[in-house]
């Protein structure tokens, strides 16, 4: 990597962290970072198609109540650095994706352990702040904590020498590459269906055999693909309003009669 493609990687890996806490533009999605980091090392494709793995598998991840999810966003910049590494080698592109997908997992997990430890340490700021009054320091220092948790790791691996990635990859037996391929494949799928369970209902399920059935017509453009259900969606939502209309000027038989008056 040159200089320049080494501190916006930097640069991307601090602002995803802090957005992993704030969560106001979404730099943290895998979808985001991971296209980001691609865009600025001259691998744009393959950090779409990375970060759109990683983000179909982080749609079945949530926090349910003081239960915490695994942290896609170290997961996310630590693999595109991973794959951008990988790349250099003579290893095919949709093996250092999977390779790098098999990766995010168990890093999701320490990314967990590390984002509690900063919300331990932003407990002590906290009583500082009672004690000192100095509220926007504190404030500072505890969102830029969790942006140096992301950005100390995706450091030390930026500075690792790209042949001592490539070296790794080519001791890996091809049949083990072809079974993460499968593997990462089948992941992306449980998320998405994880989300489809929540949201399967009645109401949504004919939306979703037409997603599906379209899905299978070759030739048909993604864009077109997101025109139709954006124009679903939009149908579904002129439907609610006018049924909700309905019932608000049934529920209003003062309403009636000052119209019959008039």
């Amino acid at each position: 990597m040159s200089l320049i493609s080494i501190v916006c990687v930097m640069l991307i890996s601090f602002v995803a962290g802090i957005e992993g806490i704030l969560d106001e533009f979404e730099f943290h999605q895998p979808l985001i970072s991971c296209t980001l980091i691609g865009l600025v090392t001259g691998h744009l494709k393959e950090g779409i198609v990375l970060g759109g793995s990683l983000q179909l598998i982080a749609l079945g991840w949530a926090n349910l109540g003081a239960s915490v999810a695994p942290d896609v966003c170290l997961a996310s910049i630590i693999s595109a650095i991973l794959m951008v590494h990988g790349l250099s080698s003579d290893i095919k592109t949709s093996y250092v994706i999977a390779f790098s997908i098999a990766i995010a997992i168990p890093l999701s997990l320490i990314g967990l352990s590390l984002t509690k430890m900063c919300r331990n340490l932003a407990v002590r700021l906290v009583h500082n702040m009672d004690i000192t009054y100095h509220v926007a320091r504190y404030h500072v220092i505890g969102i830029c904590m969790q942006g140096l948790r992301v950005l100390l790791p995706a450091f030390i691996l930026v500075m690792i020498p790209s042949t001592w990635v490539c070296a790794i990859l080519n001791v890996i037996p091809i049949e083990l590459f072809k079974g993460l391929v499968i593997g990462s494949r089948v992941v992306c799928v449980v998320g998405f269906a994880i989300v489809a369970n929540v949201l399967a209902s009645k109401q949504s399920w004919p939306f979703f055999i037409i997603g599906f059935a379209l899905a299978c017509i070759p030739g048909i453009p993604m864009i077109m693909l997101c025109f139709i259900g954006f124009a679903l969606m939009w149908i579904v939502m002129l439907q609610k309003n006018a049924i909700g209309s309905k019932k608000e000027n049934k529920e209003d038989p003062l309403g009636d009669i000052i119209d019959d008056y008039e």
